[in-house]
């Protein structure tokens, strides 16, 4: 492909992202492959592409917070639990990815993407369970201390990867007694954006980020995002949804193989 061509498929993955992420979540699962497309699955390259996706998929999801400004209002107490366990979970885990050796990094690709894809998969099933949107019994001291312990790990994850921790955060959310889905989608979405705003400022300050990439991208994925807020009441989500777990079941089995032959 020449580099106009590569740019083009980046924005496409790009903007579809971020409308996906608008509608259902899970657009890392179609920007960090383009990206490893473009810039080669070697382990380094491996590792700027993960820094990148995350670069060019956090506009908007910071932007998204301002739609939930009423829903939050009544959200500080869940937010000063939270965001200290995020911040310091996130910080651990985009250090993993950026200071150790990136032959972990690329090993770990495959099953990291059939992880985020399999909690994309269960995401309905995951609400059902949880009861997401229910009323729930305020839980104990013990209990609370052991979502905060979650969110940690959540935000661990996140930081090292991030594809599917909406959803964990939305379980965590429900079993702490929010029964409001607004507040809890205001919740995720800080956090989300507290975590992957770790991220960035780690990767930037490492030299992760390949800005040529990033920016163009950053720019297709808001239009993107907006977009798909626009048409979220018209799309089927569960379309979306199937599209993307069988694009991330597909690379998941590519990178398995690629991997196993060598």
């Amino acid at each position: 492909m020449t580099d106009a061509a590569q740019l083009a498929l980046l924005c496409i993955a790009a903007a579809l992202g971020g409308a996906v992420n608008s509608v259902a979540g899970g657009g890392t699962l179609l920007t960090f492959p383009a990206l490893l497309l473009v810039l080669g699955a070697s382990p380094a390259a491996s590792v700027v592409a993960n820094a990148t996706s995350t670069v060019a998929l956090l506009p908007g999801s910071v932007a998204s917070v301002w739609g939930y400004r009423r829903e939050l209002a009544g959200a500080k107490k869940w937010l000063l639990k939270l965001v200290l366990p995020s911040l310091m979970g996130a910080a651990i885990g985009t250090w993993l990815v950026a200071k150790r050796d990136p032959r972990e990094f690329q090993l770990l690709i495959p099953w990291l993407i059939l992880i985020a894809t399999t909690l994309f998969l269960l995401q309905p099933s995951i609400t059902r369970w949880t009861g997401i949107g229910k009323s729930h019994s305020v839980p104990s001291r013990s209990s609370q201390f052991a979502i905060i312990a979650f969110q940690f790990l959540i935000a661990l994850y996140g930081g090292y990867f991030g594809a599917g921790i909406g959803i964990l955060m939305l379980s965590a959310l429900a079993l702490m007694g929010i029964s409001d889905i607004h507040q809890m989608n205001g919740i995720k979405t800080i956090l989300a954006s507290t975590i992957n705003g770790v991220s960035v400022v780690m990767f930037i300050q490492l030299g992760k980020v390949n800005w040529s990439l990033a920016l163009p991208m950053a720019a297709a994925s808001i239009a993107g995002g907006i977009a798909g807020a626009s048409l979220a009441r018209r799309m089927n989500k569960n379309a979306v949804r199937y599209g993307v777990v069988a694009t991330g079941m597909t690379l998941s089995m590519y990178y398995f193989l690629r991997m196993a032959l060598g």
